[in-house]
């Protein structure tokens, strides 16, 4: 993550209308440039807040520590409340992320992560992911400003808990896999709606539904219509339908 995302990403924990009612959590690795559903709870310009900083594996610290200087030359109002997620093995038999982390986030309503690892072997679910479930962090943004090229400045908001990522996966036979793309009408208007209020409440003009719906009508057939549906309540932003075939080659 360079250091003018992260001057942005600091910026944005100074008061500020909030868009959407929920958790903050910002995400750092080398996978995942940031991701975050914004909190309507706001500090005022007195008050200084407590943040839950998950300093993640291996670069991970180092990562977090560049944070915090980068939010503390910003002058960012925040205490950081650092906290280990190191999987704990539950009575089951498997390994979940401690309840003292959980705790954390949900008191603090925001946090900071820098990557984590999935532990190796069978059975064994990302921690991203994980966190991602715990707290219902649908929407995942990530900006796109610094690149060779000039005329970039584009935001990708895409849903956290469905298609590809229900992880609802199983063999039909040896040999032959089988995984299921979970589409429902609940969170595709939910990250649409998040979309729209994204663009308007950060003076963005466009937004662009991108899909598969010509191969997958039913499962991105309902996305798309949802979409439509959602944008017919914005008439101040426009709209756009692109296949991802077109989005890729652009």
């Amino acid at each position: 993550m360079s250091s003018t995302v992260l001057c942005r990403l600091a910026k944005t924990c100074r008061p500020t209308l909030a868009i959407y009612h929920g958790r903050n959590f910002a995400t750092s690795s080398s996978t995942e440039t940031n991701s975050c559903s914004t909190d309507t709870t706001t500090p005022s310009s007195n008050n200084r807040r407590t943040v839950t900083l998950i300093p993640g594996d291996g670069i991970g610290p180092e990562i977090s520590r560049s944070v915090q200087q980068i939010f503390d030359a910003a002058d960012v109002p925040i205490n950081w409340e650092a906290v280990d997620v190191t999987p704990v093995k539950a009575p089951d038999g498997k390994f979940r992320i401690p309840i003292h982390a959980i705790e954390s986030v949900t008191k603090n309503r925001i946090g900071l992560k820098g990557p984590l690892a999935t532990p190796v072997g069978k059975g064994h679910q990302s921690l991203n992911l994980a966190l991602r479930k715990q707290f219902n962090l649908f929407a995942n943004v990530r900006p796109c400003y610094q690149t060779p090229y000039t005329n970039v400045d584009l935001v990708t908001i895409r849903e956290n808990t469905e298609g590809e990522y229900s992880g609802i996966e199983h063999t039909i036979v040896p040999g032959v896999v089988q995984s299921i793309k979970l589409i429902t009408r609940h969170a595709s208007l939910r990250v649409c709606e998040y979309a729209f209020l994204y663009a308007k409440q950060h003076k963005r003009e466009k937004v662009t539904v991108v899909h598969k719906a010509n191969i997958m009508r039913l499962s991105d057939g309902l996305f798309l219509q949802c979409a439509r549906e959602v944008a017919e309540k914005y008439p101040d932003v426009q709209f756009e339908e692109m296949y991802l075939d077109t989005v890729c080659l652009k």
